[in-house]
């Protein structure tokens, strides 16, 4: 019987090992910027300049940067959305139209991650770069501003948000971290950009770091590859380089 616990957690560390090898990394590495894409520096690099973990991903959009910079600009728990899975980001679902009411930003500004919680504006070059920024000094400032309010009277906000439960964790595993999320639009011949999202953070380093940073990673990848495509047909659908989901739906029933 131990001989057969032995072997089939010996095969079940394999199979896991040669999935990654053979199909997750393959698949992951699709989503990569190019290699002068993530040797390049892009603004906001010095935010997080000791960073010891810098992830960059990138996409193609068939729209020019003035089509997609509005949807970044909006985009925010409450806002916008994150163009991402709402049912864990967003209360609602993500904007598939650009609200007038959301352009006006500010450096400084909070975009908001989850209620009365955000990630600050730190770069703002209109039409090429934002950079959003968090560390562990902003997260304790806004969880005690969200705790005096209800002290005040305010009603507790009981909605959460997969940002804010990544938050949660780095927060309680990580004394000290700093982050910083630029998303830099280059413009490409033929009025289409390339869109590239870079990730820079750096933790206490110790044993609960080196746990809780490939579970975040893991989780950032998931959300950010599915908030590209989310950016991606939004620019495209306004440029009206693709049908709307609603004229697809059209064309595949008067074909059928």
């Amino acid at each position: 019987m131990l001989k057969w616990i032995v072997g089939l957690t010996a095969g079940v560390a394999v199979s896991a090992v040669a999935g990654y090898q053979l199909a997750y990394k393959p698949w992951r590495q699709q989503w990569e910027a190019g290699p002068d894409e993530s040797a390049r520096p892009l603004p906001g690099d010095e935010i997080v300049a000791d960073a010891e973990f810098t992830d960059t991903m990138a996409v193609t959009i068939d729209a020019p940067p003035s089509a997609v910079w509005p949807w970044l600009l909006q985009m925010g728990y409450g806002r916008g959305g994150w163009y991402s899975y709402d049912a864990i980001d967003m209360q609602g679902h993500s904007a598939r139209e650009i609200r007038p009411d959301l352009q006006e930003l500010q450096v400084g500004q909070l975009i908001p991650f989850a209620p009365k919680m955000g990630f600050r504006v730190d770069v703002l070059e209109p039409e090429r770069a934002m950079v959003l920024y968090l560390d562990n000094e902003l997260v304790g400032a806004q969880e005690r501003a969200a705790k005096e309010a209800v002290e005040g009277g305010e009603p507790a906000d009981e909605q959460a948000s997969g940002l804010k439960v990544v938050g949660g964790i780095a927060g309680a595993n990580m004394s000290e971290f700093r982050v910083s999320w630029a998303f830099v639009l280059d413009p490409l011949e033929g009025g289409r950009t390339r869109l590239l999202e870079r990730f820079r953070t750096w933790t206490t380093p110790g044993p609960a770091a080196a746990i809780t940073g490939p579970l975040i990673d893991h989780g950032h990848f998931l959300m950010t590859r599915k908030q590209l495509l989310g950016l991606k047909e939004r620019a495209e659908m306004k440029a009206g380089t693709m049908p709307s989901i609603e004229e697809t739906e059209v064309i595949a029933a008067a074909s059928s």
